[in-house]
């Protein structure tokens, strides 16, 4: 046989070693937003009983909505780091420090341009914040307070983005190893001082501040150690254009997430009262904790994904889709699998039993959640594309519908038939988005489309019977202890996973799957 040519070789041997360094990035920045998750995730065990008690059931439902409130703010700031991120990504291998210095300008001067958008967005959630989370008149000053507080938190957090939006862009996002955990810490410990001195939610509003002073100072000083050309140039026409055009779809897409994601509490609290938001947000604690744990994880592979679109690279970028399908499925499989059969004990052993919903909204919750994990996909591989057009217009239609069935199903149903308005709202989504994306990878292949077809309906069938079988043991097990709890939890995930892995992708798959995991972790460069 005649040796292979030393060009072909040589490509050959590039392509593995770009997958490589994909991968290696890919896993580093996986592992930064587990650490830093789990900073965040062990302060909420710890803080949120303290502010529960401090403030009461009522105020602290109040403080939930207050924070969902601000979260519909970030929909008004045009979304300028977020367009930075994804234009950074998606030019990774161009050589033009220059280009990139002026797409840093433009999205300064884009923010700008919305600053008084987000003024006058602010001033009328300040003083609707009473009114809407309906305090008593002696509480209204004090509400108002808090939200003021909370909205300079929100302007101090919009100025630490760029730096992080750089980082992120340039697949570094992994250089904020520990950083993040470490202010989770911070903030915890701000928290308990203000609740302790009795200061209330202004106190919490201030501990905010705190956090997002020295949130934008250490990202700053970060990007411009890790980023040779990380800095602000004057910014041309086209430059900001570019943009600006980028920034207003996002910002209309960021206005659709926040309604479709964030509107739960809102619509809870005004159509029921404060009281009834508690729990729902404790039963759904796990659920939300298991979809941010997902969003940091599947989102670190996203500036590699955006490198490969960026570089007409279709196959590759529909392969590691299908293999984030895949892992996304085993993941949320197994989480949910678990919450169902111990969210009542993990509830009764860290608020009280009283706080758990019942079994028939905490299986709604996760359902929202297993849907949701899917449709973050599918979003952040839309926006990687830089097309997030379709998205937002799709979103839009899952808004409409959503608000148009949940309103009334909460009136009648109460929480549960919250929940069934979401899911049904979502549902638009889950059906748009994975045809857009189909559409911006094509690549003309139609093979194994039935075999795909029925691989899929055998993972829906699996969930559903592991699903079914941890929620009727979650209702007949209660745990005595958090040791007893803790072990249960890692034999069941360990359990589902298992059956998962084995029993539902096809042999190819599960190697392929296998692959990846071992590739992810991070072993010592050599």
């Amino acid at each position: 046989m005649a040796p292979m040519p030393a060009d072909v070789v040589t490509a050959r041997s590039d392509v593995g070693v770009r997958a490589a360094t994909l991968t290696r990035r890919a896993s580093l920045n996986a592992l930064q937003s587990l650490l830093d998750y789990g900073g965040r995730l062990g302060v909420g065990l710890v803080v949120t009983p303290i502010v529960v008690a401090g403030l009461g059931r009522t105020l602290f439902g109040v403080w939930e909505m207050l924070n969902r409130l601000v979260s519909y703010m970030s929909a008004a700031d045009g979304r300028p780091t977020e367009a930075l991120r994804l234009i950074v990504a998606n030019r990774q291998a161009v050589a033009d420090d220059a280009t990139q210095r002026r797409s840093v300008g433009a999205a300064l001067v884009v923010w700008l341009l919305f600053l008084p958008l987000i003024a006058a967005a602010g001033a009328i959630f300040i003083w609707l914040a009473p009114t809407i989370t309906k305090v008593a008149p002696e509480l209204r000053t004090g509400v108002r307070a808090a939200a003021g507080l909370l909205l300079v938190g929100f302007f101090l957090t919009l100025v630490a983005g760029v730096p992080e939006s750089v980082l992120r862009g340039m697949n570094l996002g992994y250089r904020r190893m520990g950083l993040q955990a470490s202010l989770s810490v911070v903030g915890g410990l701000l928290t308990v001082v203000a609740l302790r001195a009795g200061l209330g939610l202004v106190g919490l509003g201030g501990a905010q501040i705190g956090v997002a002073v020295i949130t934008g100072v250490m990202f700053w000083l970060l990007a411009g150690r890790y980023v040779p050309w990380f800095g602000v140039a004057r910014p041309g026409r086209a430059d900001v254009t570019a943009l600006l055009s980028m920034s207003a779809w996002l910002t209309a897409g960021e206005a659709v997430a926040k309604l479709v994601l964030a509107c739960d509490v809102i619509i809870l609290g005004m159509v029921l009262s404060p009281a009834v938001v508690t729990p729902y947000v404790l039963t759904g604690y796990a659920a939300r904790t298991a979809v941010g744990l997902y969003d940091f994880t599947s989102g670190a592979a996203m500036p590699g994904l955006g490198g490969l679109i960026g570089k007409g690279e279709r196959h590759r970028a529909l392969a590691v889709r299908r293999e984030l399908l895949t892992l996304s499925w085993l993941f949320v499989t197994t989480v949910g699998a678990t919450i169902l059969c111990w969210n009542r004990s993990f509830l009764a052993l860290w608020v009280g039993r009283e706080h758990y919903a019942g079994p028939w909204v905490n299986l709604l919750i996760v359902l929202a959640a297993v849907q949701t994990a899917f449709i973050r996909m599918d979003a952040f591989i839309i926006d990687a594309a830089l097309q997030p057009r379709p998205r937002v217009l799709a979103g839009a239609g899952a808004v409409a519908v959503m608000i148009a069935l949940a309103v009334p199903l909460t009136r009648t149903l109460g929480i549960p038939g919250l929940c069934l308005g979401l899911l049904a709202g979502r549902a638009v989504q889950s059906i748009a988005y994975p045809l857009l994306v189909r559409g911006f990878l094509d690549t003309g292949d139609t093979r194994g489309g039935a075999p795909r077809a029925a691989g899929a309906v055998r993972l829906v069938v699996i969930t559903a019977l592991l699903f079914a079988a941890a929620l009727a043991v979650g209702q007949r097990v209660l745990a005595p202890n958090w040791a007893a709890w803790a072990a249960g939890v890692a034999l069941t995930a360990a359990c589902c996973f298992g059956v998962a892995l084995w029993s539902g992708p096809s042999a190819e798959t599960r190697r392929a799957v296998l692959a990846r995991l071992r590739a992810l972790w991070p072993l010592p460069a050599r």
